[in-house]
């Protein structure tokens, strides 16, 4: 197999020889990289910008090399910068939050022979790194060797990116380099009819595991499942021929076409046509990297995602189908449909694929893949799904901002790779999200489709909720057990033998001990007085799972996700029902009780006393009451003429303890062996926790 074609594998028996394996890839992909640069024709094609939204070509020359210095010195690999202000000036990309958010900073750019000399320096470090590093089998997530394949795959990611800058450029500022050479000019052919094709139901799953024989990156880890019902797809990418159609027929010039972000793109570019066409109808050509053809009206063509779906609304509208794009989902079912082996098992390119076949597209009824065409390379597929973490995902140390900042619902996914995507980009679990006005080699097919649109998460960043949903379903910390977790397990300890039918979790926050009841009782209500927590508990029980970012320090966060599953709830949720609710008012419905759990609760009550009196009554007789607090008696919560304790009476101190006697003696009795002490940990940050301790109490509810 040409190491330039598929994924290298991780794994082995000989880990010299994969040594010098990897070794040559980073040699020929650093080489290969420099000579997609010898495209440039002239001193201005390095430092003019071919977009205004991106920096010039020479910052994508040195941003790679510094990447590999960069994320050594992060991974420990080495302890010095070679040349700090290069590796200062070249660390960080632009990903432009919109199309008019254009860059108007002045750099003071080296030049490209001092470029060059870095370029050459940091091949000397990388080749030694990989020499001397201590190298076991299999290569895994937590090695150091990881940074090392990093960097290799970060600059497959700009052999990409920067070969779409130079096809921006203005054609006179490059030149052609043969290594990179197009599709041979052929004939021109008419395109290709296109049709839909069944595609049967079935289940799909993506996400790698951690022991995956192939690197990733970290938004590929993790597991996702989806059942999907029958869709038709189009048998092949929508050609340059078939999306002309669409142009002529005035469709850049109908607002209804396009959304609202779509058309106000639109709008501001001044948009008549796929941006890599140029001529005025009769005479079209296609702007390939360093060269102008023909238009070949049988390749792929290439747009931005607004065009991608402006052209499914126009096309649903003349065939009276309601057509779309597919989702990641759909396309992966698709991939799994092609009889295509992943990557690590290409003898040769399957496709369009990896620079194999010529550095452009090619006709769209080339390469079949099961019954659909180009399922992988060609060009890159837009999909109608934002990109977002799986359950499970984790951001990985050495490049914690790779992700992350995508999570934002502008990110659309593409798929299947494009005829220059090499490396990792050919997996099948590869996931790589561009804004949606963004160019890459991208274009796309369409299907019909009544599944349902991703439901994408937005990960909950408000930090008082994601604090509780750290606190309820988060890891535990300093060797404090989960508090929700305890709190049920100690009220059902108390309750023994007695009647499980209704339980009542008051104050329930996100609901994390409302599922735990749930594990024995019948029935459990939860109640908040705060929509948001209750929110939380609803979409876990409809949908199982629930995205969090955590505060980590400052501005950064962390990802995770409350899971009923993964904590063994799944099958119990369905004993739930939440409601908002003011503790001091409940609604005559909620009655008839064999356990009230009210945890953290009495401290935070405009009138405790009066909830005490009220909740007596809606208790069954032998019933339960389990209150804990850490008696943090705060005026901004409860009036101190209503706080139960923390106080002096008569000139004596008055506990919190004392004062629920007083309220409860007469309907309940304190059970034996209570009060107790129970700690829990809240977390803030990543170095700042609360660390309390609450008091147990579990009165039981006397005969009337």
């Amino acid at each position: 197999m040409s190491e330039s074609v598929g994924a290298l594998r991780l794994d082995g028996t000989d880990a010299e020889q994969k040594r010098e394996e990897i070794r040559r890839l980073f040699h020929n992909g650093f080489s290969r990289y420099e000579r997609l640069f010898e495209h440039l024709a002239d001193d201005r094609a390095w430092y003019e910008k071919a977009i205004s939204l991106r920096h010039p070509l020479i910052f994508y020359f040195g941003h790679t090399a510094t990447f590999f210095t960069n994320k050594f010195r992060v991974a420990g690999l080495i302890e010095e910068h070679l040349d700090p202000v290069l590796e200062s000036i070249f660390a960080v990309g632009v990903d432009e939050m919109s199309w008019d958010d254009l860059d108007e900073s002045h750099y003071d750019w080296p030049s490209v022979e001092a470029v060059r000399a870095y370029r050459a320096r940091v091949r000397e470090m990388v080749d030694a790194v990989i020499r001397r590093l201590p190298l076991s089998l299999p290569i895994t997530w937590d090695s150091p060797w990881w940074a090392v394949l990093m960097g290799i795959e970060h600059e497959n990611i700009h052999l990409e990116t920067s070969s779409v800058l130079m096809r921006q450029l203005p054609l006179e500022r490059v030149r052609p380099v043969p290594e990179f050479a197009p599709e041979p000019l052929g004939s021109t052919r008419s395109a290709p009819r296109n049709e839909l094709i069944p595609i049967p139901a079935g289940l799909v799953r993506l996400g790698k595991e951690r022991h995956s024989p192939l690197y990733g990156w970290d938004n590929e880890y993790g597991e996702h499942r989806q059942e999907l019902g029958d869709f038709a797809a189009s048998r092949y990418l929508v050609s340059n021929g078939e999306f002309l159609e669409f142009v002529e027929a005035g469709g850049y010039g109908e607002s209804r076409w396009w959304g609202s972000e779509g058309d106000a793109w639109r709008r501001f570019a001044a948009a008549r046509h796929p941006s890599f066409w140029q001529g005025d109808g009769g005479q079209w050509q296609l702007r390939l990297i360093a060269e102008l053809r023909p238009m070949p009206w049988d390749w792929p063509v290439e747009v931005n995602y607004h065009e991608a779906a402006a052209f499914c609304a126009w096309k649903s509208a003349q065939t009276g189908e309601k057509l779309r794009l597919p989702t990641e989902d759909e396309w992966r079912r698709l991939r799994d449909l092609s009889g295509l082996p992943d990557a690590d098992a290409w003898r040769e390119a399957p496709g369009q694929i990896a620079l194999a076949k010529g550095c452009s597209p090619c006709p769209v009824d080339r390469y079949r893949h099961g019954d659909c065409y180009d399922v992988v390379g060609n060009v890159w597929q837009w999909t109608e799904t934002p990109i977002y973490p799986f359950p499970g995902f984790e951001v990985h140390p050495y490049y914690d901002d790779f992700t992350v900042p995508t999570f934002d619902q502008r990110h659309n996914l593409i798929k299947g790779g494009s005829f220059i995507s090499c490396g990792n980009e050919t997996q099948r679990e590869a996931r790589y999200a561009f804004r949606r006005h963004f160019f890459q080699h991208a274009g796309f097919r369409y299907v019909r489709s009544d599944n349902p649109l991703p439901q994408v998460p937005v990960y909950e960043s408000d930090t008082l909720v994601a604090q509780y949903c750290d606190f309820h379903y988060g890891p535990s910390h300093f060797e404090v057990a989960n508090y929700p977790a305890a709190m049920a397990r100690l009220a059902l300890e108390a309750l023994g033998d007695g009647p499980r039918r209704r339980a009542l979790d008051i104050g329930c926050a996100v609901g994390r001990s409302t599922f735990e009841l749930a594990r024995v009782f019948d029935e459990v209500v939860g109640i908040d007085f705060s929509a948001r927590f209750i929110q939380v508990g609803v979409q876990l029980q409809s949908r199982g799972r629930f995205p969090y970012a955590v505060v980590e320090e400052g501005e950064l966060q962390s990802y995770h996700w409350a899971d009923l599953a993964a904590l063994g709830l799944q099958e119990c949720s369905h004993r739930v029902q939440f409601f908002q609710g003011d503790a001091c008012n409940l609604k005559p419905i909620h009655r008839d009780f064999d356990l009230v759990l009210a945890a953290n609760l009495i401290d935070r009550l405009r009138e405790p006393e009066v909830f005490l009196k009220d909740i007596a009554g809606r208790i069954r007789p032998g019933g339960l009451l389990v209150i804990s607090s850490p008696y943090t008696w705060l005026e901004e919560f409860t009036p101190k003429e209503h706080w139960l304790g923390g106080f002096k009476k008569d000139g004596e101190n008055f506990s919190t303890l004392r004062g629920l006697h007083v309220a409860l003696d007469g309907l309940f009795r304190l059970r034996p062996g209570f009060p107790r002490d129970l700690p829990f940990v809240i977390r803030e940050t990543a170095r700042k926790f609360q660390h309390s301790v609450a008091e147990v109490t579990v009165w039981e509810r006397l005969p009337a």
